[in-house]
Order: structure tokens, then sequence, then C-alpha cells
């Protein structure tokens, strides 16, 4: 199978573009002018044109969660909520359509206290006026703390005497009783109400979530999904998935927090860099804090906006040393959720201690969100070539609130994103999606321009911090390519790399930056196939 692609303006590195691309059996064979490419086409050739827009390398998200995505896309949304009564009306509207039997869990995702008219967190007692009849269960933005009703608390068995785990927080009313706030470790004893999925129906979920990559022009992620009790069904739904033409390549970002479950799975063969280049095992991935919005984000200093707190050690220093020492003499990299400076110090401590010592990352190390740091924490990277997997789009909620978290001398040496690319520092893109959305558009807007999606600040949050568009794009391309060692097959458009594209709407590269958001997909191509077509 070939597809020679022209009337094209095809990035290929900085400064070079070309006019023509031929791929024959998924790798990419000739790149040059049209003449250059019909000479190295078969004569069995399908023909593309263009229409001379601009095509780059398929987007490699850094770091997500494609199985949540799929699970996200199918619960219920509200991420565009801005009160507590309108997330009651969504969900009574849910519950109505769907009429799910009573005592089945009713699960929502992404919503955000700091969006309400109310200005408070979700409670127990918000919604119990949405159903008694079902256990709810619903997720803030971050991912790292949920509000559940009454119901649910009592068949999760907490009452007044539950004490929360380490590395977690239950949160209670003015009585001392718990009021359905759950944080970080503590959030597991709520979900263990949510019923194991099939594999059947995990393989369903997966697909719905790269099908959703297909549309954004993500064509590779690399996914923290085999974690926890069901592990084992995620990695068979995914070898299902791998087997039957999948839409998009998947690197695992293993997670276990502690030694017991890690060993056993490397004792069934899950270590870094086996698998297949649809379905490959890559690195550990540690939980070391929580979230800046919900003020469990692990700071060296009290928050500014709440004195009583320095957010949540999810890991001890101990804890980290030993799982990291663990991987690495697996061979096994690690990355770490760090988004509090004492969280990314104490990451960047274990790195060091394990380190070879003649400055090199052999195991590509890094720290993934990287998001609240001085200048000396950010120049750490460098002496031990520490990678950075950031997410750029979190800019469009957090400049809004990380001066009153952390005070304004702190921000603004933080989401420093110029400062990494000017060390060297290897800087590559994700979307923690379903946190945010998997759009690459939009967060290559942020990291350009340093500004909410409706265009705040005017001049950009420390734009001395700001990214041109090409160090952006190949921040989600050849960089994220490199954390995965594809680096020589993956992220560019030269021969010898997969076929992996994306034809946009628009040219990135010469749009005014305010109307990059506003790019979309028009074409993805992943191993010389065309998995979304708007033009079919």
């Amino acid at each position: 199978m070939a597809t020679l692609i022209h009337n094209a303006r095809i990035y290929v590195e900085r400064g070079v573009f070309a006019e023509a691309l031929l791929e024959v059996d998924g790798i990419i064979r000739a790149v040059g002018t049209l003449a250059e490419v019909e000479a190295a086409a078969p004569a069995c050739v399908t023909r593309r044109d263009a229409k001379g827009r601009t095509i780059v390398p398929g987007f490699n998200d850094s770091h997500q969660h494609l199985l949540n995505t799929g699970i996200a896309l199918a619960d219920i949304r509200l991420g565009d909520c801005r009160s507590i009564a309108e997330v009651q009306d969504v969900a009574r509207r849910w519950i109505a359509e769907n009429n799910p039997a009573p005592g089945t869990v009713i699960h929502g995702m992404r919503w955000n206290q700091d969006y309400f008219a109310e200005g408070r967190l979700l409670t127990a007692a918000d919604l119990d006026e949405i159903s008694t009849e079902h256990p709810i269960i619903f997720d803030r933005a971050c991912g790292h703390l949920l509000t559940c009703n009454t119901l649910a608390m009592q068949m999760a068995g907490i009452t007044r005497d539950s004490v929360a785990p380490e590395g977690g927080t239950i949160e209670r009313d003015a009585d001392g009783n718990p009021n359905g706030v759950f944080t970080e470790n503590a959030r597991q004893a709520v979900r263990s109400l949510m019923a194991s999925r099939s594999v059947e129906e995990t393989v369903r979920l997966i697909r719905t979530g790269m099908a959703h990559a297909a549309q954004c022009g993500v064509t590779s992620v690399q996914t923290c999904d085999l974690r926890g009790r069901d592990w084992e069904t995620t990695l068979e739904a995914y070898n299902q998935v791998a087997a039957d033409q999948p839409l998009t390549r998947v690197w695992h970002q293993s997670s276990f927090q502690e030694p017991e479950g890690y060993r056993r799975f490397l004792e069934r063969g899950c270590v870094m860099g086996s698998g297949t280049p649809f379905n490959r095992f890559g690195p550990l991935k540690l939980f070391i804090d929580g979230s800046l919005g919900a003020r469990t984000a692990l700071m060296r200093a009290p928050y500014a906006d709440d004195p009583s707190t320095c957010g949540v050690e999810v890991l001890t220093p101990a804890q980290i040393d030993e799982l990291v020492g663990l991987a690495n003499s697996h061979n096994c990299g690690v990355v770490a959720h760090a988004i509090g400076d004492l969280a990314i110090e104490r990451m960047l401590d274990a790195f060091d201690a394990h380190a070879p010592g003649d400055g090199t990352n052999p195991l590509r190390n890094g720290i993934v969100h990287v998001q609240i740091t001085d200048r000396a924490l950010v120049e750490r990277f460098t002496k031990n070539d520490i990678l950075a997997l950031v997410q750029p789009i979190f800019l469009h909620y957090d400049t809004q609130i990380v001066e009153d978290r952390v005070g304004a001398e702190l921000a603004g040496t933080s989401y420093a994103f110029g400062s990494m690319h000017r060390l060297g520092i290897h800087m590559s893109f994700g979307t923690d999606s379903p946190i945010e959305d998997m759009n690459p558009f939009e967060n290559i807007y942020c990291a350009v321009t340093r500004r909410t999606l409706q265009g705040k600040p005017e001049g950009g949050f420390h734009p001395e911090e700001c990214l041109d568009v090409e160090t952006a794009v190949d921040a989600y391309t050849i960089e994220s390519a490199y954390a995965t060692f594809e680096e020589n097959v993956k992220g560019r458009l030269m021969p010898g790399y997969y076929a992996d594209l994306v034809i946009l709407s628009d040219d990135i590269f010469t749009v005014p930056h305010d109307a990059i958001k506003s790019i979309r997909a028009v074409a993805t191509m992943v191993d010389g196939r065309w998995v979304y077509d708007t033009e079919a």
C-alpha cells in the first residue's frame, strides 16, 4: 500500500518545508518536491491533493489517560457547569434520560468549584439533592478530589469514625461528620463502588478514546491506564485493540504506588520497551502529590490562601526512593506526577540518588506537570538530563488561581516552559486528558501566548516564558517521541519515519497566534492509514 500526498506544505523541521510526501506500507519513503517524490513512487500509488494545506507529524500526547477519556465521553460531563445548581440540573437530566436502576453508581467528571457562582466545593448534601436512590461520585477537574453523596458513603462503609489513609484526607463538616469530600489516597474507599469493567466494555471505551484522539490529530499517546486492581483486565483490552487495526499508538505509563504490586507487574514481563509499536510498556508512573486547584499539590511553604496546609504527601521520600530504585534496577524508567515545588524537589532528589553519575539519563526518567518552580529547581533538571512532560493547557485555568495559591513571586517562576527550552531540557507536551481535552491546538495556543482561551491576560502570563510555534510543535512531536525512545522513527516527516501525520485546517506557522486555538485536523494518518478524514 502506498500513498503520495502532494500540493502540501509539509513541516520537515524548523525552517524546512516540502511539497510532497510518499509513504509505503506505513513508512515514509520520500519527502521533497513532487518530481522527487514521484520518481520514488511505485506504479500503484494512491494520490491525495492536500489543497495547499500544512501537514505536521502526528501529535504525541506525552501524558494522559486514554481509557478515562473514553469513560469521560460516556459519563456525566460537568466541565461547563458554572454553579452547583447547574451541576444538579445536568445530573438530574442525565438520570432521567438514562434511567439507571436504583443502586447503580452515577459518575461525573471535570467540575471545578472555582467556576461556580457559589465559590465552594460540592458536598454530599448537594449530591443528595440529585438522588438518594443512586450512589453518586463526581470527580473534580483535577482528578485528585471527589465528592460523593450520603448513600455512596454508606455503601463504602464511611462513618464518623473513619480514618483517612496515609496520603489522603476525608473532609468533615462543622460537626465532625464526613461531608462527602475525599482527596488523594482516601478516594479509593469510595471509588471501589464503581464496578469492575469487563474486557469487552474496556475495549469499547479504549476505542472511543482513540477515535477522539484521531479527530484531534493525536496519533500517539503515553497513557496511565494500567493501574490498581483492574490492570490485567485493562491490559487484555489493550492487547485486543492492538490486534485489530488500532487508531492510536500506545506507550503505557503504568502506575503502582507500592513495591509488591509493581514487582508482580514486572514478573509478568511488563518491562519498559517490550511490546509492539502500537502497544508498548513504558516507565513506572508515580503520584507524589495532588493538584493546585484542590490545594493538595505538595508545597515547601503553606498555601498563601490557606496557611493551614502545604498540600498532601502522597508518597514519602523513602517510598519514592524505593520505587525509583526498584524500577531502575529492572532497566525501567520512572515518570512522576509532581506539581508542587516540594514534590518536584523530592523527585529530583530520588533521580539524582539513582543517576549513573555522568550527567546522563539512559532510562529517560522524567517529571510530569512540573508546575510550581523557582529558577534553581528548573535548573536542577539539567544536572542529570531529567525530562519534563508538561501541559501548557493548564495555564488556561491555573493563571487565574496560581498567584492566590502560592504568591506572585513564586507564580512568576512557575510554568517555566521558555526557561526549560533555553536550558535544553527535554520538554514534551501532553494534556492529561480527560483532565483537559485532548485538543493539541488549544494546548499549543497556551504555550505560545500564555493566555487563557478567552485571551486573558492581554499580554500573556509572564510572556518571557512564551514559546515560538516551531518549538511548541516540536515539543508535541519529536520531543514526545524522545520520551519513548522513538525519536529515530517517530515525530518527524522524513524518510524512515512512521507515516503518522495530520493535515491541518490552517497553517499553524503563519496564522495569528490567537487563531491557533481554532485550528482543527482535516485528516489524520496513522501507519499509512487514514484513521480520521473530514474529506472522505
